[in-house]
């Protein structure tokens, strides 16, 4: 993609060339997450595919069940490691070497998925969880970084301009990695996502010059005691976990739905454990106390809105495979395809919203940051709503399919919602958390992701016995309740908030 540069705007030093009107910075961070979201992306979108074809044993329905469920606590691991990946970075590395180590670690896991094995497939999950872990919260607080001292709303447009680079990649990857993973071979589908992400490590290394000394240090170093320590938590929690394995297997009770459940869990109790964790740090000022109050509300309202939405890569992606007409002409297109609607759409209405949000700013009639999570949660509760009228459809029909406007409606309804959330969640991150805990707390909002998707490790089972059209109809009221109540909230939470717009 080429850059469009220009002379100087507001917020950049005079004479110096500026990326869409944002800091020359933005262009290396907007490229590489491009990249490695094109990975990620590419590799999520036949993930569930390649576990029900190729990996899980059993009836069809009770692989799809358990796919959906893996993918969700998959999905959960992934973010849960931009907790000790933010702290790595704030406290050992600094946020330029965290992403750049992360991004090889990446790069290095989809080359093993590309081995045709069971145990390289599984290795290289990891590896991968373990290098985002490193990489997407640091380089969110590094965009974060660019703007220091600059304006809330354009803040909020930088994230939402990087927020474009993250779909970019997302479009893409679906199209070239589903396709080939898909119709011509599981393997080759995820050797292309590891070649989007080296080329994403290349973009970050040669436009390193362009963002300063944003990163270079850890905020706060680590003492040798405390990283002893952490050391020796780390030792003791890995080997408990590797003795229950262990035990599991030797007793012959081993199944994958343990470790599903265990995971699950973990996405649930590791954000309370960071939230009380902070709470007691002796470095958290009585002014920055209530900031992060307010932050629990935003943090217990994306993890319904990341639960809802991201079953597009599990059921949703089950029922545009078995419940969808796909057919153009005499050619079905294949099912991981729709995976790139969303994206589409965010690139094609996030100028559209950071242009909105910066004009209603300039008339002090931009809705605030809580009216803004609420109208995100009525948007992914009516998205259901559709998936509901979808189901019934698909039972109703003599094919027991439906047309692809379903899915395509639900995927508009969903990006609007996203558009009100996610770019906004990135900024308000970094400007409700203390300078002390930037990183711990830009991994606190991916920690939003894992925790819905953990629970997503359970909710999905529900879809089997409930049926489709109940299924998301359940989820549709509760997303909307969730809205109304965030609403009626919304004063106390923007007291807490403080001076933070």
């Amino acid at each position: 993609m080429a850059s469009s540069l220009t002379k100087d705007t507001a917020g950049t030093p005079s004479g110096e060339k500026t990326f869409f009107g944002h800091p020359r910075g933005m262009a290396t961070l907007f490229m590489t997450e491009m990249w490695e979201r094109f990975s990620w992306y590419g590799m999520r979108g036949i993930l569930t595919l390649y576990l029900v074809a190729a990996v899980l044993d059993g009836p069809l329905e009770g692989r799809e069940a358990l796919a959906a469920s893996v993918y969700g606590v998959y999905n959960a691991v992934v973010y849960m490691a931009a907790m000790p990946g933010g702290w790595v970075a704030d406290r050992l590395w600094g946020a330029r070497k965290a992403v750049l180590v992360g991004g090889i670690v990446i790069a290095l896991g989809h080359f093993t998925l590309a081995i045709p094995s069971d145990i390289a497939f599984f290795c290289g999950l990891a590896l991968i969880a373990v290098g985002t872990g490193l990489l997407k919260p640091n380089i969110s607080a590094m965009v974060g970084g660019l703007y220091e001292g600059q304006s809330s709303a354009r803040r909020d447009a930088g994230f939402t301009l990087f927020y474009m680079a993250i779909n970019i990649g997302g479009m893409a990857a679906p199209l070239v990695v589903g396709y080939l993973g898909e119709n011509v071979n599981w393997h080759l589908g995820f050797a292309v996502a590891g070649v989007g992400m080296a080329l994403a490590v290349v973009q970050y290394v040669l436009g390193g010059r362009h963002l300063g000394d944003i990163g270079k240090e850890p905020a706060k170093p680590a003492t040798p005691e405390e990283k002893r320590s952490v050391l020796r938590k780390v030792a003791l929690w890995a080997g408990i976990a590797a003795a229950a394995l262990a035990v599991d297997l030797v007793v012959g009770t081993y199944d994958i739905e343990h470790v599903v459940n265990v995971l699950a869990i973990l996405g649930i109790v590791v954000p309370i454990l960071y939230f009380v964790a902070i709470f007691r740090n002796p470095a958290l000022t009585s002014e920055d106390r209530p900031k992060i109050q307010a932050y629990v509300w935003f943090f217990v309202t994306a993890v319904l809105f990341w639960m809802i939405y991201d079953q597009s890569g599990s059921l949703l992606t089950i029922f545009a495979d078995n419940k969808t007409d796909r057919m153009i002409g005499g050619w079905e297109f294949p099912a991981s395809w729709y995976q790139s609607v969303n994206p589409m759409m965010v690139i094609i209405l996030a100028p559209v919203f950071a242009a909105l949000w910066v004009k209603l700013a300039t008339r002090n009639r931009e809705p605030s940051t809580p009216m803004k999570f609420a109208l995100a949660m009525l948007l992914i509760g009516g998205s259901f709503g559709i998936m509901g009228l979808a189901g019934a459809a698909a039972a109703n029909s003599e094919t027991g399919k439906v047309t692809v406007f379903w899915l395509l409606s639900v995927y508009l309804v969903q990006t609007l919602g996203e558009m009100c959330l996610s770019p906004v969640g990135l900024s308000l991150s970094t400007k409700l958390a203390p300078k002390l805990f930037v990183g711990q707390i830009m991994g606190l909002w991916f920690l939003a992701s894992a925790t819905g998707n953990a629970l997503n490790g359970w909710t999905t089972k529900l879809n089997a016995p409930l049926g489709d059209a109940l299924y998301y109809t359940l989820w549709a009221i509760v997303a909307v309740a969730a809205g109304l109540a965030f609403m009626t909230a919304g004063k106390k939470i923007r007291t807490l908030m403080g001076n933070v717009k």
